[in-house]
């Protein structure tokens, strides 16, 4: 009897029954379970809200109870049998203090990595992490991870064989990116200093006697590592740009772009496309001139780089589009030519994103720099969709243009905060 079959004949029970034994480290298919759930939700024969609320319910219930197991039986076990596997209690005493610091936030990824999210529960409980703290990140991370497949079953439809695997690929990706991540920005808070001095004394090579803001420092380290970052992804999306190895990444993104906003948007969507325009980056660029001349020390330094950012990205967009030459989608009958990387988006990411940080750099208002950062992601966003859904650049296009972007806008912040920190020295050795 076939997944299906079982699914129609005890729907939400038996959702809440798989999903409860596979979080025991049971081996049962609960990706798979939540995507026919999802596909079954498509077809009618499910309701939506009443599975992701059964998954939901199975899932918390399954880790709940392998954390109160471990909690009670993990740590005498590992203790006693822990060293034929290599996990004496000098191995677990490291690990619970590493769990301790920052492996709380790893739970909430942790369901997308296959083998993993089963013995979280357990470990967790044998290395006695407060209750309380599990269930906030392993409650939060298991309904995110039901809803996501459950919605993706629904919005792939009976296309959902089909891409199953590519999506399942895509998402473990996105989860151990998503825990690098996340331990990145641990180390960077926790050896903020040592970091800190070691980076300036590389950056800077020849200064010897420096003084300098704090804040200005860790912009430095921040750019740095967010340059890190985007060259990282430049260079795996380079070499799959000459593997050919976007094809099913674009039919995919497509597809669920097309799904997920229906032919009532486009009217809309052709709207959005102006976002990508000269409307907005005219108004933009002008406010943060404006700015900079009214409220920054180093007003001739900041307009020059916002300048050359602007100019500068457009140069470089022009010259990658033809250096890759890349041909890209039929769109009103018409083949388009080098697409990638997306202009519209390398555009939005550095003019959006540099001209807000030469603001924001000055403003002190912490909830007014959150909303703008917000504001700047969901425009960008909002952008790469609409052409994605209008099928005038690949969806590679698109995630193209935010990375080049990415390296562009975090290259001249690093430049500008390095000439920043030497002009403030010059004025503090005078």
């Amino acid at each position: 009897m076939g997944i299906t079959t079982w699914l129609e004949q005890y729907g939400y029970g038996l959702i809440f029954m798989a999903l409860f034994l596979e979080m025991l480290a049971l081996p049962l298919p609960g990706e798979m379970m939540m995507s026919y759930t999802g596909l079954f939700v498509y077809e009618g024969k499910l309701n939506l809200v009443l599975s992701m609320i059964s998954a939901s319910a199975g899932v918390t219930a399954g880790v709940t109870l392998s954390y109160w197991i471990g909690y009670k039986l993990g740590q005498p076990f590992l203790r006693k049998y822990g060293h034929r596997v290599h996990l004496g209690e000098e191995q677990l005493a490291r690990m619970n203090v590493w769990f301790g610091k920052y492996g709380d936030k790893l739970l909430f990824f942790a369901y997308f990595i296959p083998g993993v999210r089963h013995i979280t529960g357990y470990f967790c409980g044998a290395t006695r992490m407060p209750f309380r703290k599990y269930a906030i990140y392993a409650y939060s991370g298991a309904i995110f991870w039901v809803c996501l497949f459950i919605s993706l079953g629904r919005v792939l439809g009976p296309k959902w064989e089909i891409y199953h695997q590519s999506v399942n690929r895509y998402m473990i990706i996105f989860a151990i990116a998503s825990a690098l991540l996340t331990v990145m920005i641990y180390v960077l808070k926790k050896y903020r200093q040592r970091l800190l001095s070691g980076s300036i004394v590389l950056l800077t090579k020849g200064i010897h006697h420096f003084h300098s803001l704090g804040k200005v420092r860790f912009l430095v380290l921040s750019a740095f590592a967010a340059l890190v970052l985007f060259v990282s992804l430049m260079l795996g999306l380079i070499q799959d740009f000459f593997a050919h190895e976007f094809n099913q990444f674009d039919e995919v993104t497509t597809y669920i772009v097309r799904s997920l906003f229906g032919p009532d948007w486009h009217n809309l969507m052709n709207h959005l496309t102006q976002l990508g325009s000269i409307y907005l980056y005219g108004p933009l660029i002008a406010t943060a001139a404006i700015w900079i001349v009214v409220g920054a020390r180093e007003k001739l330094l900041e307009l020059s780089f916002l300048f050359w950012v602007v100019i500068g990205g457009e140069w470089l967009d022009d010259g990658l589009r033809l250096l890759f030459h890349r041909p890209g989608p039929v769109a009103a009958g018409f083949q388009l030519f080098n697409t990638f990387p997306s202009e519209e988006t390398l555009t939005s990411i550095t003019v959006c994103g540099f001209s807000a940080f030469l603001i924001l750099r000055h403003y002190k208002n912490g909830l007014v720099r959150v909303l703008v950062v917000a504001a700047v992601i969901f425009i960008c966003l909002l952008i790469g969709v609409s052409r994605i859904y209008l099928q005038v650049q690949f969806p590679s296009d698109v995630v193209a243009g935010y990375v080049f972007g990415g390296v562009w806008i975090s290259l001249n912040v690093l430049l500008l905060e390095i000439l920043r920190m030497l002009s403030a020295n010059k004025r503090f050795a005078a």
